[in-house]
C-alpha cells in the first residue's frame, strides 16, 4: 500500500482550505502545528483581515527567512474546473487545486524541509524564520511590507531570504529568481472639450491631442537594460474615451500605463521623462502614479550558490539565475535582507483553470529546500 509522503499530506491539507485573498482561513494554523513543536516560537500578527506568521526558530546569526504567503486567487468558473477547485486531487501524476503551484506545495515542502533540517542537525548554529503573508495575491499592503517593517523596528534583520514562488519554467529547478523589475502605473487623464462631433471646431478631442505623446511615449528608449535586467517596457493596459455615442468629441480620456522598469531607472527618473513628454505636446492633463515595487537584485553569491548547489545536487540541473516576471513579495524583503532569491516548482498553471504541480516533483522540491539549509548553514 502506497504511503502518502508528509509534504504531500500537508500539501493537501493546504489545498483543501479555500483560502482566497486575503483570508487565510486554518492555513497558518496548520503550519504551527508543524512549527511549534519543533521549537519555532510562532507569532501571528493581524492587520485589516490580513494574517501573518511570524515564526523563529534560534536567536544566533545567520538569520534565514523562508518566506511564502497562504492566500489564492479566486479559482473563476467552478465548471470550468475538471475538479473542486479546493478538493486537492490526484490524477494524472499531478496534485490539482487552487494554489497548488501559486504557492501551497512550495509551502508544505518548505516546512517539512526545515523539520528534516532541524532533526538532524539539532545544534546547527543560526536560526530559521518563516514569513507567511495572507496578502500577497491582494493588495500586499498590510502583509509581507508589515512584518518587514515590524522586524526592522526591532533590528530584526536576517541574512539571507528564500521565498517560495513558483518559478521553474520547463523542468523544476531550472531557473532561479534572483531579482525582479520594479513596477510603476500611471493613470493619465487627458482633458478636451466634449462636443458635436459635426463641430469640431468648436470642441477638442483629448484622442487626437493625445495621439503624438502616446506614440513619442510608445516608442521612447528608456534604458537599454543590463546583465540582469531587459530594457524598461512601458506598457498601455487601459484607454478610455466617449459616451457611447458615435456623434460625441469626449471630454476626456484616461489612459492607464505601466512601467516595468530595471535597475538603470528610478521611479522618480521616469517620472520627470513622462511629464517632461506630455509638457512638450502641450496636453490638459493629470496623472496619478502608483508605485507598486521598487527592483531588487541579489548578485551571485553565497545564496544563490546555496539555492543552485542543492537543485543540481537533488536533480542534476544547472538552474539558470532570473529577474523575468511580475512583482512577489520578494520588493519587500529586500528592503532589510541583503540577498532573496526566489525558488518554487513549475509556473505553467499558475492562476490558471486546473492549476497543478507533478507530484513526482514534490519530494524533490523539499529536499532541495532542505539542502539549501544544509549549505548556507553547515557548509
Amino acid at each position: 500500500m502506497k504511503i502518502m509522503s508528509d509534504t504531500l499530506e500537508l500539501a493537501k491539507k493546504l489545498i483543501a482550505q479555500p483560502s482566497v485573498t486575503p483570508d487565510d482561513k486554518d492555513c497558518q494554523k496548520l503550519l504551527r502545528q508543524i512549527l511549534e513543536p519543533l521549537g519555532f516560537s510562532c507569532e501571528t500578527i493581524f492587520s485589516n483581515g490580513v494574517t501573518n506568521l511570524w515564526a523563529k526558530h534560534g536567536n544566533a546569526a545567520p538569520l534565514v527567512i523562508m518566506a511564502g504567503h497562504t492566500d489564492v486567487v479566486p479559482p473563476g468558473p467552478l465548471d470550468k474546473w475538471t475538479s473542486d477547485p479546493f478538493t486537492p486531487d490526484e490524477r494524472n501524476g499531478k496534485l490539482y487545486g487552487r494554489g497548488a503551484a501559486d504557492m501551497k506545495v512550495p509551502l508544505a515542502a518548505m516546512v517539512i524541509g526545515a523539520r528534516e533540517f532541524i532533526e538532524k542537525h539539532p545544534d546547527y548554529r543560526g536560526s530559521i524564520a518563516f514569513l507567511i503573508t495572507s496578502d500577497e495575491e491582494g493588495p500586499a499592503t498590510d502583509g509581507t511590507i508589515l512584518v518587514c517593517n515590524i522586524l526592522k523596528a526591532r533590528g530584526e534583520m536576517p541574512d539571507y531570504c528564500i521565498v517560495g514562488e513558483p518559478s521553474s519554467m520547463q523542468k523544476q529547478g531550472d531557473i532561479i529568481k534572483n531579482g525582479r523589475r520594479g513596477s510603476l502605473s500611471g493613470k493619465l487623464t487627458i482633458k478636451g472639450i466634449q462636443g458635436h462631433i459635426a463641430y469640431p471646431a468648436i470642441a477638442k478631442n483629448p484622442i487626437h491631442m493625445a495621439l503624438p505623446a502616446l506614440t513619442e511615449l510608445a516608442m521612447e528608449k528608456w534604458d537599454n537594460g543590463n546583465t540582469w535586467y531587459d530594457p524598461t517596457s512601458w506598457q498601455i493596459s487601459n484607454i478610455h474615451a466617449g459616451t457611447g455615442a458615435y456623434n460625441v468629441i469626449p471630454g476626456d480620456m484616461v489612459i492607464d500605463f505601466n512601467f516595468r522598469f530595471s535597475t538603470e531607472n528610478t521611479a522618480e527618473s521616469l517620472q520627470k521623462r513622462v511629464q517632461s513628454i506630455l509638457e512638450k505636446h502641450a496636453l490638459d492633463y493629470e496623472l496619478e502614479w502608483s508605485l507598486s515595487g521598487l527592483p531588487f537584485l541579489t548578485p551571485e553569491g553565497a545564496l544563490c550558490e546555496a539555492i543552485s548547489r542543492a537543485i543540481m545536487d537533488e536533480t542534476e540541473l544547472t538552474p539558470k539565475l532570473s529577474t523575468t516576471g511580475g512583482t512577489s513579495d520578494g520588493r519587500f524583503i529586500a528592503a532589510i535582507c541583503p540577498q532573496v532569491a526566489e525558488f518554487g516548482p513549475l509556473m505553467t498553471t499558475i492562476h490558471q483553470i486546473d492549476e497543478n504541480v507533478p507530484i513526482a516533483d514534490i519530494e524533490p522540491l523539499k529536499n532541495i529546500y532542505r539542502r539549501i539549509l544544509e549549505n548556507l548553514f553547515l557548509k
